[in-house]
């Protein structure tokens, strides 16, 4: 293994997010905030050994395979973890590590999991990082870094391969670096048109930036305890809706359609079955919440529901109701829209509609093949044939989800926490949601915790969004022989 290229890609990783944090020490310069100096420490710290590890391997070879891949790419996560905590951590805001690394991987991860009890208490140049690292991580720190380092030519394939979420990977019919570049033009250009959205809807701009970037990464971090429930604004509503419907799409679809070729999106059948799940499950639970008096009209029942349909299977995050409070079938349904998630290439958690579909296909196949014993099955999406090594992949996916499910689950239990904290903990860790059921509902968080049971969950956050396999590999000893 070629671990000085690791290394030199590491440093520029951490000086990349030292660039990042002179953000937010902007904001704490405006408001001349006391956090603006505990911010310059960290960029500081973050150029020192960036440069460090940058200078001590700038002759190693750039050639990138396997083995230095999976290491960049998951290492590459806990690195940004650890790093992004810093202003945490120096501020005082977040004196403990293990909560300052859980609040910092799940910015990164677009999870939206907190342990803050009043976010508001935070100063503006804090609440800023802590957001930004949410639009930092949605399209993906590895993508942005690809984008902006083209040296790394033909090898950087692997890293956006292992970082890229879904089974069918991005394939925009340019090089590596070009794609990177259209996948970040695409994300920039919908962020800056949410952002002018939210500002003319009546949000300042601190807040319309900051939302936006937990709308676009699928994140779910607000400025407000209330969460967007704190500004009770109907059209600030539909505009993140909306905005949070394109964030679950897959981004490859965007790039078709600047190019002109629209029917792509009614062509796709992931989109199509993703929307309606969203139109079915926002009538759904619209219909329950009316039928049982939670809103006096069913318009504004639909409000509601669709908001919060959207914001689960986007794994976002965002409320605008407490929707623990909602009946128990409309929760049930909700962890359900968890495991969903978003699209492929999009920068939505979950197992992915493709996979969702392609597993029920499987079952159905099974079924018939034993009404048929001597029938010959082929598994077509969209009339195509799945290539059976995509086939293998999911349902490899599906049962190491499965089993990561169940241990985190038993041993977040074991800490004499009840079933459905320990259930919905692990699940909306995993699965990049947020808030969950139980004690860590949408008015809860995560701070109660233990440290140990935190720091797994920061780690099932990282798993979840580099998508199980990158992770584990890398715990796996055939992994490290030559």
């Amino acid at each position: 293994m070629n671990i000085r290229i690791v290394l030199k890609l590491y440093g520029l990783l951490i000086i990349l997010l030292g660039l990042c944090m002179s953000f937010s020490y902007i904001w704490g310069l405006y408001y001349n905030e006391p956090e603006k100096n505990a911010i310059a420490i960290s960029i500081g710290i973050s150029f020192f050994i960036g440069s460090l590890l940058f200078y001590l391997n700038k002759n190693a070879a750039n050639d990138i395979y396997l083995q230095e891949a999976f290491l960049i790419v998951g290492g590459g996560w806990f690195v940004a973890g650890f790093f992004g905590a810093l202003p945490y951590i120096i501020s005082n805001s977040i004196p403990n590590f293990f909560d300052a690394f859980f609040e910092s991987v799940s910015g990164f991860t677009t999870t939206g999991a907190s342990i803050l009890i009043d976010i508001e208490k935070l100063s503006k140049s804090i609440l800023f990082w802590r957001s930004f690292t949410h639009w930092l991580g949605g399209m993906g720190i590895i993508v942005l870094f690809v984008a902006l380092f083209p040296f790394l030519g033909v090898s950087a394939r692997h890293l956006i391969k292992y970082e890229t979420p879904g089974p069918i990977k991005t394939n925009l019919k340019a090089s590596t670096n070009q794609t990177a570049k259209y996948l970040w033009y695409i994300y920039i250009l919908l962020s800056l048109i949410e952002c002018l959205l939210l500002f003319i809807a009546g949000m300042d701009l601190f807040n319309a930036m900051c939302h936006t970037f937990g709308t676009m990464a699928t994140g779910g971090f607000s400025t407000l305890n209330k969460s967007i429930a704190g500004f009770d604004n109907k059209y600030i509503d539909i505009i993140i809706t909306i905005f949070m419907i394109l964030a679950g799409t897959n981004f490859n679809l965007f790039y078709f359609f600047i190019l002109g070729n629209f029917k792509t999106f009614f062509k796709d059948m992931e989109f199509k079955v993703y929307i309606l799940i969203i139109l079915f499950s926002s009538i759904f639970v619209s219909f329950l919440l009316y039928i049982n008096k939670y809103y006096s009209t069913l318009l504004k029942a639909f409000r509601y529901s669709i908001f919060q349909v959207v914001s689960i299977i986007t794994t976002t995050g965002f409320c605008t109701a407490n929707f623990n409070e909602w009946p128990e079938v409309i929760k049930l349904w909700f962890v359900v829209l968890m495991f969903i998630g978003g699209c492929s290439g999009s920068t939505g958690g979950g197992m992915k509609v493709f996979r969702i579909i392609v597993i029920i296909k499987f079952a159905f196949q099974q079924i018939l093949r034993l009404i048929y014993p001597q029938g010959v099955f082929i598994l077509k999406i969209a009339k195509f044939p799945l290539p059976k090594n995509i086939m293998y992949q999911i349902l490899g996916f599906f049962i190491l989800a499965i089993l990561i499910f169940i241990f985190g689950s038993l041993y977040v239990s074991f800490h004499n926490i009840d079933i459905i904290t320990s259930f919905s903990a692990v699940a909306a860790t995993l699965w990049n949601i947020g808030p969950g059921l139980g004690k860590v509902s949408a008015i809860d968080n995560y701070y109660f915790l233990p440290s140990d049971v935190k720091f797994l969950l920061s780690i099932f956050m990282i798993i979840g969004r580099l998508e199980l396999f990158t992770v584990i590999v890398l715990f796996v000893p055939h992994f490290w022989k030559k």
